[in-house]
């Protein structure tokens, strides 16, 4: 998975895949507590990193970079962030200001759309 946290200062730095990925090449670590968020985007978003966080603790934060997704049919932009503790979860326009609120339930994947 390309998503990894900074909550803590020693944590190791993990370098992103930017590299397209194909229909069904994402495998989801999830189950009763812990669930995932998608976050879809414009192509011109490729390659940005997003953070989410718990709404209750802002300084747990988990970012993943925008990559394109090949499907059958078309090409989608977005992230994919798994595992999560079910929670609320603020997803961050940037390091001080909130785009807006996502849920995340355990055993499912929430989306949230950037616009």
């Amino acid at each position: 998975m390309q998503a990894h946290d900074h909550s803590q200062g020693n944590v190791p730095h993990h370098h992103h895949t930017e590299a397209p990925s194909l229909e069904g090449s994402v495998v989801l670590d999830i189950g009763a507590s812990t669930g995932a968020v998608v976050i879809h985007t414009a192509a011109e978003h490729e390659g940005r990193e997003i953070e989410v966080s718990p709404t209750a603790d802002p300084g747990r934060r988990t970012h993943a970079a925008v990559r394109p997704r090949h499907l059958t049919d078309r090409t989608i932009h977005c992230l994919v962030i798994a595992p999560l503790e079910a929670a609320e979860y603020t997803v961050w326009r940037d390091a001080d200001t909130p785009h807006g609120t996502v849920t995340v339930t355990g055993g499912a994947v929430s989306e949230y759309h950037w616009s």
